[in-house]
């Protein structure tokens, strides 16, 4: 096998969803729709979704639970063609599971358990030999797994000369003090996480570019900010908004693992960040008129002919 173009550090979960017609109140039950469940995990979504884009290998970095749930996880992954040497089976512990909760125009409640993905340490991250850094071009990383490790991951990245994409999903309150930012050429928050790093209104016109400007003092390079079907906003020196597609939404699950994942296959090709972010919007466009999170994830040739 030849050696990967992108290293992914994440979470890998087991999806437990149910569609149906509108999201429930707390306190409420709602009847009616369908359950099915399906692989699932940032980490593990960005992963497959860059193996599924990319012309070369992905490798992931994580960790399962000895149990049913991680056997097939990892089944899964060998007939994606991801390199999963580094996606430790930790002993007495459980594969993560997501709840996901979708309603009728697509949009979705999550609630997860961790399991093993809080078991993957620095150390982890360490046992990757530096031929395997050396080799790569794209670090991508979320923040479903313990924050040292990420920063580990990407202090590795970073030194051995990799581009570095952190998703700051879910928005963690640490992510000002950990001095992870220095380390991030690329910051992939969607509109909500953006507002919870920086403390800018979502309700302020202004406050898009305005908190991808205070994430930038706070160190990553640059920053996309992501908004749905309006698209995104791209803050380097400048800033462009990138218009989204229109499609009917069906499940948003993995929108934004679309995204990140077609983001940097797209940098590891060598395009610029504002080619590989119009491309990137292809692959996300094309996951939420399906359902589920890795079922609904694109190829290569989805996303070259999308309209």
């Amino acid at each position: 096998m030849a050696p990967p173009a992108i290293l992914v550090l994440g979470s890998v979960n087991t999806d437990l969803v149910v569609l149906g017609p509108r999201l429930p109140a707390p306190g409420e039950t709602v009847l009616g729709g369908r359950f099915y469940q399906a692989h699932g995990g940032k980490g593990a979504n960005q992963a497959v979704a860059a193996a599924r884009a990319a012309a070369g290998p992905v490798m992931l970095i994580g960790a399962v639970g000895d149990d049913a749930f991680g056997r097939h996880a990892l089944d899964h992954f060998r007939r994606e063609a991801l390199d999963c040497r580094f996606v430790n089976t930790v002993p007495g512990e459980a594969t993560g599971v997501a709840l996901i909760l979708v309603d009728s125009n697509g949009e979705n409640m999550i609630s997860v358990a961790s399991g093993a993905n809080l078991r993957l340490t620095p150390a982890d991250v360490d046992a990757v030999p530096d031929e395997v850094f050396r080799a790569a071009r794209v670090f991508l990383t979320c923040l479903e797994s313990p924050l040292d490790t990420v920063a580990r991951g990407l202090a590795r990245a970073k030194a051995a000369g990799l581009k570095t994409i952190l998703n700051p999903a879910p928005a963690h309150e640490d992510l000002h003090h950990a001095d992870i930012l220095r380390h991030v050429d690329i910051l992939t928050p969607n509109e909500g996480e953006a507002s919870a790093l920086t403390g800018v209104a979502r309700s302020d016109p202004s406050g898009i570019e305005a908190a991808a400007r205070r994430l930038q003092a706070m160190g990553c390079r640059d920053c996309v900010i992501t908004l749905g079907p309006r698209g995104c906003m791209l803050v380097s020196q400048d800033a462009v908004a990138v218009e989204g597609h229109r499609v009917e939404a069906v499940d948003t699950t993995a929108a934004g693992d679309a995204f990140n994942g077609a983001l940097a296959v797209a940098i590891s090709e060598g395009r610029t960040l504002l080619e590989a972010v119009r491309w990137a919007t292809r692959a996300a466009a094309i996951a939420v008129t399906r359902p589920g999170a890795q079922p609904s994830l694109p190829t290569r040739a989805e996303i070259d002919a999308f309209q």
